[in-house]
């Protein structure tokens, strides 16, 4: 009887693809408010690899801190706890030095501009790097040029940032970009990013666009400088091990979808900004827009201490990145 069950069992066996071979389930945590663009982009990511894996691997997405701060989530995910993250360049630079070069304050001139020095050869930069850490390097995604607001006064030149208490993330370089331009920085955890401003901890903060809107820091911030001062992008990331359990199918599924997803997620973000600006004029900010180049020529200290940290030849390679990729 066994011998039967066994031989009409076969066909079953050999048809299922090497796709659905095994069943996996993949926890990602990210940071992102539920309206944010990020989180969209999550969740097709998982609607797409668990429909084209036949349901072999499904992905849970944990927005908006649920699992931990930025940091836990992306030292979670190092340690396999958490399998995947959308950590920032700022963030992975905890693990390797070079990823810190690539927020170096206006190093790229537009979105394009970065999107073509990060997807060819800064990838291929980073991503060997990554592997050694312990991550997978999915895709980049975007989080965008980041701007700066407070409560205080309009900025239309640098000298009217001197004296602001500024909050960063645990950043050097953006704490660096900040102090050159004379404010005063303060760390802060991003979850308590909208209480210290409501309360006054600090004077302002420097964020993309799309978080200052997805997260309602126009409720307690009078005026929005469109300073471009640095670009983050997301970083999608796996935990390597859990990576190389996915069969080759799988790992080509995971890999196309994850740059689908942050495709999806760039042209939404790009298409919403000019409208997003709008409405947080209309939601009572006061909006600049000041000369970049004026701030730019006052980072000079900054670049110094970026260089220190990232370490002088990783900055090097980022601004040849850089070069190359600027359009012709």
């Amino acid at each position: 009887m066994n011998k039967v069950f066994a031989l009409l069992a076969l066909p079953f066996a050999l048809s299922l693809s090497p796709i659905a071979a095994a069943q996996t389930l993949l926890k990602l945590g990210h940071y992102a408010e539920v309206a944010h663009p990020a989180h969209t982009a999550a969740l097709q990511f998982a609607k797409n690899v668990e429909a084209r894996t036949q349901g072999a691997v499904k992905v849970q997405i944990y927005p908006a801190n649920q699992l931990g701060s930025p940091p836990e989530v992306l030292q979670q995910t190092k340690l396999g706890t958490i399998d995947m993250a959308l950590p920032t360049h700022g963030q992975m630079d905890k693990y390797e030095k070079a990823f810190a070069a690539v927020v170096l304050p206006f190093a790229f001139e537009n979105l394009a501009h970065a999107h073509r020095a990060l997807d060819g050869e800064g990838t291929q930069w980073l991503a060997p790097l990554a592997e050694k850490q312990g991550f997978k390097m999915l895709a980049h995604w975007e989080w965008g040029f980041r701007h700066l607001t407070n409560s205080k006064r309009p900025v239309n030149k640098p000298e009217d940032v001197a004296g602001l208490k500024v909050r960063v993330p645990p950043e050097v370089q953006l704490e660096a970009a900040m102090a050159a331009l004379g404010a005063q920085v303060t760390k802060i955890a991003f979850p308590e990013l909208y209480m210290s401003l409501s309360q006054g901890v600090v004077d302002g903060q420097e964020n993309p666009i799309s978080v200052i809107a997805s997260n309602k820091i126009y409720e307690v911030q009078k005026h929005l400088a469109l300073t471009n001062h640095a670009y983050n992008s997301m970083i999608h990331v796996m935990n390597l091990e859990k990576w190389n359990r996915l069969t080759p199918a799988q790992q080509k599924v995971v890999q196309e979808e994850s740059a689908a997803a942050g495709a999806m997620m760039r042209k939404a973000m790009a298409d919403a900004e000019a409208k997003q600006i709008a409405d947080l004029g209309a939601a009572g900010m006061a909006v600049t827009r000041p000369d970049t180049k004026l701030f730019q020529a006052k980072m000079g200290p900054a670049y110094k201490q970026i260089s220190d940290y990232a370490g002088d030849a990783n900055v090097k390679k980022l601004l040849a990145i850089a070069e190359k990729a600027k359009s012709k």
